[in-house]
Order: structure tokens, then sequence, then C-alpha cells
């Protein structure tokens, strides 16, 4: 019987971990990893890799140096489980069962893919470069976090929502088969930043190629840190730290006092390159005892190796029987054997008494009424929109050019509507596509 609560946090094997990875998921994981109140699961994502990178020897190499990682920083393979994704073959199968259980309305709501979605749209090509995985990342994810029915999931702050999707795919599962799924929660260390800043300030990603690698050798550290964009002010003038992204890293690392210190050298005026030599000095001290461990593990690939077949040992005594008894759970399971009753909402209710079932009846008739009260006051509605709408069509200076565009709107605001909000807008533009001008 599991009686500890699991923590399950994994790290995509694309490049090298840069310092807002270390601050939203792996300082987090490592410190859950030396509690004796967690059961701790921490993955390599090579599938989730594949979605931006097709080059073979970039994910080898970052999936061997990403492991090196985690173990530099302490992490203790043998009181936790550290695995690769690919060595979990119930994780794929799992991930098919959730994409049957997902609404595509659902996915439509990641923020990655509205992203993606709000770049082509400016390109002219709604659909350019996204593929399938890029859509359905949230629902590899869930398989990843489900499949060992995890109670915490450590994540920065941008990746809350993900974790609310799992929850809402679970509770799907649970409610049209069986109860069979935790409902995870985020672990974001308190009073971390919401997003870490790169060196234009905009949020440290390698996508922006704006991040500082976790364990980048001091000369390269310094290099980085001096390029971080500051602004015009000189030496002497007072600095506002909150709009800084130099003492917004230095805030990440260091401790209170040093940062209520360096708070008020700022309001005294401290030089931007005194400050860039502050924070490379601080940084390069606070990682060095890793940066050496992890140069020396990297050297020992078949050490590395080993860690992770341990792990994938371990992950699959758990996940094996689990994935049967979800196979079991959707009707997936050997011809001789009897499947599980089914569940209490499929039982034949008590016969009721003639009052109770003409109560019941007057309650679903008074619902109907109120539903189709409410449908044709939504109609009402979207007419008299349409109306305002065809006005300001014919009013135009080339109506066809303002037809067309409004076309384009209404198709685009449905990509990004809810089902309720959907079925309106689908709704007025079937009618806007049936007028003639």
């Amino acid at each position: 019987m599991q009686t500890k609560q699991r923590v399950l946090t994994g790290i995509t094997t694309t490049g090298v971990p840069h310092l807002g990875n270390y601050l939203g998921a792996l300082k987090p994981a490592i410190a859950a990893s030396q509690s004796d109140q967690y059961d701790g699961f921490y993955f390599l994502a090579d599938y989730h890799a594949l979605i931006k990178c097709q080059d073979p020897q970039v994910l080898h190499r970052s999936t061997q140096e990403i492991a090196a990682i985690w173990l530099a920083l302490g992490l203790n393979t043998d009181k936790v489980t550290f695995y690769r994704q690919s060595d979990i073959v119930e994780i794929p199968q799992l991930c098919w069962l959730l994409n049957c259980m997902t609404a595509k309305g659902l996915m439509n709501r990641s923020h990655a893919y509205k992203a993606a979605i709000d770049d082509n749209l400016q390109q002219g090509d709604h659909d350019q470069g996204i593929s399938m995985g890029l859509f359905s990342y949230p629902i590899l994810m869930a398989a990843d976090i489900l499949l060992f029915n995890a109670h915490y999931i450590p994540v920065g702050k941008d990746q809350i929502q993900h974790i609310e999707m799992c929850r809402d795919i679970a509770a799907r599962f649970n409610k049209v088969y069986q109860p069979l799924f935790n409902l995870p929660q985020a672990m974001v260390a308190h009073g971390e930043p919401k997003i870490l800043s790169g060196l234009d300030g905009r949020k440290m990603s390698k996508s922006y190629g704006n991040i500082i690698p976790l364990f980048a050798p001091s000369d390269q550290l310094r290099k980085l840190i001096n390029q971080i964009t500051t602004n015009s002010l000189k030496p002497g003038q007072p600095k506002d730290p909150d709009t800084c992204t130099l003492f917004e890293i230095y805030n990440a690392f260091a401790t209170s006092t040093a940062v209520e210190q360096m708070r008020q050298r700022y309001a005294n005026g401290i030089g931007w390159g005194q400050m860039k030599q502050e924070l490379f000095e601080y940084l390069d001290t606070y990682l060095s005892p890793a940066r050496q461990r992890f140069e020396h593990i990297i050297q020992d690939p078949q050490y590395i190796e080993t860690q992770l077949q341990q792990g994938a040992i371990k992950a699959r005594q758990y996940s094996q029987p689990f994935m049967a008894q979800l196979r079991a759970a959707v009707g997936i399971t050997a011809l001789d054997k009897t499947l599980a009753t089914p569940r209490e909402k499929n039982v034949v209710k008590e016969a009721k008494s003639g009052n109770e079932n003409s109560s019941i009846l007057a309650g679903r008739q008074k619902a109907i009424a109120i539903a189709h009260q409410r449908e044709a006051e939504q109609m009402a509605q979207v007419q008299a929109e349409l109306d305002q709408l065809l006005a300001a069509i014919k009013n135009a200076s080339d109506p066809q050019a303002a037809y067309a565009a409004q076309i384009q709107k209404l198709q685009q605001a449905i990509t990004y509507a809810t089902n309720k909000q959907s079925k309106l807008l689908r709704k007025k533009l079937q009618l806007l596509q049936a007028v003639v001008l």
C-alpha cells in the first residue's frame, strides 16, 4: 500500500538545462527527493524532446548531459526512481488511452499551442510548423504523471496550466471508467520568480536563444552575464531593481539578507558593470561544487546508463501491473477474463414511488423549458449581432473585403473559444456565410 506522497518531475532532453529550468523544476525536485516524506520519480523526457528536436546526435548528447546534471545536483538514485521516459513502454500505451478521453477544445487552450497559432497568424498560415506532437504535448505529460499516480509535480508557474489539464483528463477517465487516478497538484517553490528572464529581458528560453546554461564554465558564464540587457542609467543614478534582469537573477539565488543589501545598492546607484561582476561572482561560487561533480560524471556514460536502467526496472514494477489494470478498465483484456462489475451509474436504481416519479418528471420538463428559453434568447442575440455585422459590412468602402475579414475573424475566434462560446460563434459564422452580398 502506498503511504508516501509521490513527487514526479521530468526535464526535456533538448539542449542543456538553464538557470530557469533549475529554479522552476530541478531545485524543488531535488529538495523534495531529500525528504522522507516523499516517494520521488524523476525522468528524462526524451519522447517530449522529439517535438522540437529531430537531430539524433543532439538528442543523444542532451540526454546524457541532463542525466549527469540530475546526478551532479545530488539526486540519490538509491532513494528515488530515476529513469528515461522511452524505457517505460507503458507511457505511450497510456497516452493513447488518454488521447481518446481528451476533448480537442481542451488542447486548443494550451499556452504553447496558442502561442504557435498567434505567431502563424502574423504570417498568414494558421497551422505552419505545428505538429500533432506540439498540439497534444499536454496529453503525453498527463500520461507521464498518471501512470505513476503522482501526487505532486514540481513545476515553474508557467507550467501550472498543464497540471490543471492533467487533472481534467484524469477526472474524465475516472468518471467514464473507474476511479483509478489521483488528481495531481502543482508544487511551485514559494517565492521563486514567476518566469526567470533571459539575456534580452524576455523569458529565459532555449527557443529565444537567451539562456544561461546551468553549468556554463566560468568564462562563458561571465560573457553571458555581460550580455544581459540594461538601461542607460549611469553609475550614481538610482535604479529600479524590480525592473532589472540582473537583480531578478540575483534575487533568485542569493540569501534574503544579500538581496536586501543589493536592493539598497540599487538605490545608491550601483553601476551596471559592477552589478554584472557581483552577479557573476555570486553565481559562479553558488554553482561551482555541482559543476565540478557534473564534469566528472559526464566522462562516464556507462555509469549514467546503468543508473537509468536500474531506475527503469524500479519504475516498471509499478507501471506494468497498473497498465494492466487500466487496460482492463477500458475493456482491453484477455477474452477468458471477466470484466469488473459496471460502475454504480450503470446499476438499475431502486423503483421510486409514484409521487417521486411525478416530481422528477415535472422537474425535467421545467428544465427542458428553461433550456429552450435560453436557446431562443441566445439565438436572438446572435441574430442581433449578425445584423450589426452586416450593416457595418455594407457601409464599408469595400464590402467584399470587409465580408472576408469578418469571416476570418470569426474563424480565429472559434479556435480559442470555449465549447459554449464556440457553438454560438459557429452559428453566427454559418449565418454570415449564407448571406449573399
